[in-house]
């Protein structure tokens, strides 16, 4: 798989070409941001807050309008979250309570009229995130870390190309993120997805990124990126090594720059 992914990284998943976004008030939270990401890559948008991340993330899943600039995807065109192209991991859940988690999972492909294929793909979902035993229980069931696991199965159920995440793992203790940082990695590994995902945590954006984006302060730009060339898997004692401590000193340095550029 890992070779594999050195061969594809000269094949663009994702572009955003002088991205700009203005809002109707005049605030400009993007000013021309360039941005590549190569097939099989795992990038870290990382930033203070509203520096334009998540809006980034929103413009190339076609879920917001760029004022000006260009968006490619693989392909050479734009799909909307849903469409098989993109998968979509929001800051929150967003799990209907009235549906069962497999209910739940499968509402891509209900709105998509693929009902009759969605339980055995359901199934495959749910037994990615470790979940194939709750397909039947309700989100208020659930904790914290199972909700955020089933709105990943949901992503996950169109085997999207390019996989989006927006601070996925903000709301959770840090040993249910822990244990979440190595089941995406996994997933990563397993599915050959592309993965951009928005953080505001360093550590975590060295623990699971092999390239991390600094964003500066509104508006959004990007001042540096730091690869995080340690292989994969990466375990606990990647945490406690001098490799890691070296990227997040370097993302961090970064980090610093981006309040004052």
């Amino acid at each position: 798989m890992l070779e594999e992914r050195r061969q594809n990284s000269t094949v663009v998943a994702a572009r955003l070409e002088g991205l700009t976004k203005r809002y109707p008030n005049g605030t400009l939270a993007i000013d021309r941001l360039d941005l590549t990401v190569a097939k099989g890559e795992f990038v870290s948008l990382l930033g203070p807050s509203g520096c334009g991340k998540s809006t980034a993330l929103y413009v190339l899943a076609g879920l917001a309008n760029a004022t000006a600039g260009r968006v490619e995807l693989a392909g050479g065109c734009q799909q909307a979250v849903g469409g098989g192209s993109i998968g979509f991991v929001f800051q929150e859940p967003s799990l209907m309570p009235w549906a069962t988690v497999a209910e739940n999972v499968a509402l891509p492909l209900t709105l998509r009229g693929s009902a009759l294929d969605s339980a055995l793909e359901v199934v495959r979902c749910l037994t990615m995130v470790g979940l194939e035993a709750f397909a039947d229980a309700y989100p208020r069931e659930l904790s914290g870390g199972m909700k955020m696991r089933v709105s990943i199965a949901r992503a996950l159920i169109t085997r999207p190309q390019l996989l989006l995440l927006d601070e996925p793992f903000g709301a959770l203790d840090e040993i249910t993120r822990a244990r979440l940082h190595d089941d995406l990695l996994r997933i990563w590994s397993e599915t050959g997805c592309t993965i951009v995902m928005v953080t505001h945590n360093t550590t975590e954006s060295v623990y699971l990124s092999n390239r991390v984006v600094v964003m500066a302060a509104r508006p959004g730009r990007i001042i540096g990126s730091v690869d995080v060339r340690e292989p994969y898997p990466r375990t606990k004692a990647f945490r406690l090594c001098s490799g890691f401590s070296d990227h997040v000193r370097q993302v961090s340095a970064l980090l610093d720059n981006a309040f004052s550029e």
